[in-house]
């Protein structure tokens, strides 16, 4: 059973998403303020985390700044305000996804579902069975999600390292935004193209030299992006 962890300081959004997750079958914890959910994070390490950006004592963007700095556990934010700012923010600290209140109990189980599938398998691809993956000087360890670059250790989040694994698997291949929104992130994504730009920008400062002349992930100026080495 896959453990959720909802953090917010509203109780009745507490218990309706207690309510839907649990009829899916999930074992979930909840969280007021965020020194809390720092606290059960750290006691039953859950699978997902669903985290407010308003929160008493920590607000959300602190409490996904700490967890981050110990795990990769896929965190999805909530914000009140339909800001850019505050999701670029929430993508740049680490965040996996955001929603928007008010939202649905059906689009949110739709992403849960999509980030634990992604987590559980990883992403289908040919190289699968040979364990890993190696172009250029990035190596992925399939079995055990590790990313090594030149030889080092690189703490990816989940959606960076689907993003990763899906360009190197299909080294050369262009990628428009939308394409790379609906086959990494698992569903369709309205209007928030800004996403891919915030989480290649991440990974490229993480994997590339000099992540303003990249040499692996590449842009095509007016398409998209593609994996590509030398």
């Amino acid at each position: 059973m896959k453990k959720i962890l909802v953090v917010d300081d509203e109780k009745p959004i507490v218990e309706i998403l207690r309510y839907n997750l649990e009829k899916e079958g999930y074992r979930v914890y909840s969280a007021f303020d965020g020194e809390e959910a720092l606290r059960i994070v750290e006691e039953e390490n859950p699978d997902l985390i669903i985290l407010d950006i308003m929160l008493p004592k920590k607000d959300g963007f602190t409490v996904c700044r700490e967890i981050r700095a110990n795990s990769s556990t896929p965190i999805i934010m909530l914000t009140a305000k339909d800001l850019e700012t505050d999701k670029v923010v929430g993508l740049e600290l680490g965040a996996d996804d955001y929603v928007t209140k008010p939202f649905s109990a059906r689009e949110i189980t739709a992403r849960i579902r999509a980030i634990l599938r992604r987590s559980e398998l990883g992403e289908k691809s040919p190289q699968k069975e040979q364990g890993m993956l190696s172009i250029g000087p990035v190596t992925i360890d399939l079995d055990r999600m590790n990313v090594s670059n030149r030889g080092h250790h690189v703490d990816l989040t989940l959606r960076e390292y689907n993003l990763l694994l899906f360009l190197m698997t299909r080294h050369g291949f262009v990628f428009s935004r939308e394409q790379l929104l609906n086959q990494v992130w698992g569903y369709e994504y309205i209007g928030e193209e800004r996403t891919v730009d915030v989480t290649v920008r991440r990974l490229r400062e993480k994997i590339e030299k000099d992540p303003a002349n990249p040499e692996i992930i590449h842009t095509k100026r007016g398409v998209g992006y593609y994996f590509k080495w030398r």
